[in-house]
């Protein structure tokens, strides 16, 4: 019989307001390779790339604030992006991490490029994966649709946080939802159901009065003047398909970040992690091997451009 994988270890960390944040670890080395979700995730799209990742060295995965096993926040002024960034500090203090590979999915990369900016010297590299770096709905389905509609949505779950929950806690979840996705926002053909249920049942969780708030943080950040100040090895993972950061904005933030790598996955979606795992999880092997070397020693070196 084989033996059974303890789970890694669970932690919490504590927020300057005093919001606890959950956080995982598994396997060892330095630096540690630290994941940071979207908005409204809470883990899903790492479900292939962590354990792949703790194999290899010490991996950390946290949640934000009113997502997955983390507390609301105490203040509940606190829930904006660069809240996020500060809360992704006091996980690597609890960690007891100095310096750290940030990968990030989604909103993750705008909070990996904030983290940058506010702490260079505790990044050992960048993993941005399909993302913008820079107010993300003006750019959803390669349109500023969403981006002129979301004032409004956010006014009506604002003036009716009731029938907000209700919806998010009973509609979110459902077989039309989940088919909605799979046809027209996913590679269908790459995606397994459970993993894509998963999101939707993180997602129904969240109080949507948080979420639109934290939505409208990310909406109007932009860090596209910090982009030539990275002086950190990075890789830019697009997914080919992705219409929620359509892969155009992947290749101008490589291009515009001093010797970047880039890595497009073959008919990913926005979830491409989930539909390419292996070979991303050995593209960035192989990245965190030349550009860290074995002791986890960054080392600058000319991009694939």
């Amino acid at each position: 019989m084989i033996p059974l994988r303890p789970p890694e270890p669970t932690r919490f960390a504590t927020a300057r307001d005093g919001t606890r944040l959950f956080w995982r670890e598994d396997g060892a080395g330095a630096p540690p390779v630290v994941l940071s979700d979207g908005v409204g995730c809470a883990g899903f799209v790492w479900a292939h790339l962590f354990p792949a990742l703790a194999t290899r060295g010490r991996a950390i995965h946290w949640n934000y604030r009113g997502h997955g096993r983390s507390e609301r926040p105490r203040d509940p002024d606190r829930m904006s992006l660069l809240d996020c960034v500060d809360d992704l500090f006091r996980v690597l203090d609890a960690a007891g991490v100095d310096r750290a590979v940030l990968a990030g999915h989604s909103m993750g990369v705008q909070v990996s490029l904030e983290a940058h900016r506010r702490d260079p010297a505790r990044v050992a590299a960048l993993v941005l994966v399909c993302g913008s770096y820079a107010r993300p709905l003006d750019t959803f389905h390669d349109a500023d649709l969403l981006a002129r509609a979301f004032p409004l949505a956010r006014r009506l779950v604002d003036r009716f946080p009731g029938a907000a929950r209700f919806a998010f806690e009973r509609l979110v979840p459902t077989e039309l939802l989940y088919q909605y996705g799979r046809y027209v926002e996913v590679n269908r053909r790459l995606v397994r159901r459970q993993d894509l249920r998963r999101y939707l049942d993180d997602l129904s969780r969240i109080d949507p009065v948080l979420f639109v708030k934290l939505l409208a943080s990310a909406s109007v950040h932009d860090a596209s003047d910090h982009l030539d100040r990275v002086d950190v090895p990075t890789l830019v993972v697009a997914g080919e398909r992705d219409t929620f950061t359509p892969m155009w904005l992947s290749v101008q933030m490589h291009a515009r970040i001093p010797g970047s790598e880039l890595l497009v996955l073959p008919g990913g979606s926005h979830v491409a992690p989930l539909e390419r795992p292996r070979l991303l999880a050995e593209r960035l092997g192989r990245f965190l091997d030349d550009r860290l070397g074995p002791r986890g020693d960054a080392r600058r070196a000319g991009g694939d451009r």
